[in-house]
């Protein structure tokens, strides 16, 4: 086997085995026979919110196991045909195979940080938040790109996206817009995002042709599990319904029974403009009650805590990430120096390589910040 193939297998192994220890596989498989048990008990569904949770558990562990048992058969499938193809003299069986290999090395470095995605609150469906900054109707318009963004990035994922509210720009694109999005650790990946976003372009709506720079913040925290207790006081909030309408389409609603919760102790203003009032008030109890979760998960981690206060206003200095579309083309994350040229795909939801790097280097800080605490 040539030395390039022999370091990919060596990588491949080397995620494995992480993997392995992440899922604690000895006793993987023994787990999952009680989570089946325990899901044939006719008196399970006496609590749905329970039985509901333990379906999830058991599903994430099973998919868990069988994604590693496939990666692990491939692994070894391949190597087998390099060694037929070495053997026999047929090198296209050896290239077929080896090239099976480095996209396999990508899947398992993908999983291997997907495993680290084990936060309290990282397997949550979540709340994701834009709003126009600087920048008038540029920023608007630049607002609404980003929504655009997210929207595909989920969907590319299999997640489902609902659009909470939304408020239009005067002339273009949206002053703010609220989704919650649902999947398999939506929180967990989409919570590097939270921060300022930069844009620089050539201004469509200037007629001068200049160069504009447009600011937009995302916010993203967790939709709070049911079996988690938030005590929300009624001293403690103002409850107004209002009319909510917007510049028309699909994605906009027009009611007059919109509500917007506001938490008076924090200043959290939440709001949903779903057809029904007896909906928008759950809708947004919810959401005003994932927010107080996601200051006490802040209050917990501190790394947490300082990514979202070095947020700060969505204008000059306090942006995470660049997307600039003239005079070159480049996206550029400030926290990890991960960039790319290709900018179309990103604004079409090629997020996962700056979400990958942003994790993994949480998670390096993490490793050095308990080594610290050892020392």
């Amino acid at each position: 086997m040539r030395a390039e193939a022999q370091n990919t297998v060596e990588a491949i192994e080397k995620s494995l085995t992480l993997l392995r220890q992440r899922l604690d596989w000895e006793t993987a498989e023994h787990r999952l026979e009680e989570f089946n048990a325990m899901i044939e008990d006719p008196a399970l569904w006496n609590d749905p919110a329970r039985a509901q949770k333990l379906m999830r558990d058991r599903q994430t562990l099973s998919d868990s196991i069988g994604r590693l048992r496939g990666m692990a058969q491939e692994l070894s499938d391949n190597v087998e045909l390099i060694g037929l193809g070495e053997a026999e003299g047929d090198q296209d069986i050896v290239r077929e195979a080896e090239t099976a290999l480095k996209a396999l090395k990508d899947r398992a470095a993908q999983a291997e940080i997907e495993a680290l995605l084990d936060g309290e609150a990282d397997g949550n469906d979540t709340f994701l938040e834009i709003n126009a900054g600087a920048g008038g109707t540029e920023s608007c318009d630049w607002a609404a790109m980003l929504a655009r963004m997210y929207v595909r990035w989920a969907e590319k994922h299999g997640y489902k996206v609902e659009l909470q509210s939304e408020s239009a720009g005067e002339e273009a694109g949206i002053k703010s817009a609220a989704y919650k999005i649902s999947g398999p650790n939506a929180y967990g990946w989409l919570k590097s995002e939270s921060g300022v976003h930069r844009l620089v372009r050539i201004s469509p709506y200037d007629s001068s042709a200049r160069r504009h720079t447009s600011f937009s913040s995302v916010w993203v925290y967790p939709v709070v599990d049911d079996n988690i207790e938030i005590e929300v006081s009624p001293s403690d909030i103002r409850i107004d319904t209002y009319r909510s309408s917007g510049a028309g389409g699909q994605h906009v609603n027009t009611t007059d029974s919109a509500v917007r919760i506001t938490h008076i102790p924090t200043g959290i203003v939440v709001t949903s403009s779903e057809k029904s009032q007896h909906q928008n008030r759950d809708i947004a109890m919810k959401a005003l009650k994932s927010r107080l979760y996601q200051m006490e998960l802040d209050r917990r981690n501190a790394a947490i805590n300082e990514a979202h206060e070095a947020k700060g206003e969505a204008g000059w200095g306090n942006q995470i990430r660049s997307y600039v579309l003239q005079p070159y083309q480049m996206v550029k994350d400030l926290r990890t120096g991960h960039e790319t040229s290709d900018t179309q795909g990103v604004l079409d939801g090629d997020l996962d390589g700056f979400m990958s790097a942003t994790l993994a280097l949480d998670v390096a800080g993490k490793s050095r910040a308990e080594a610290r605490a050892e020392d």
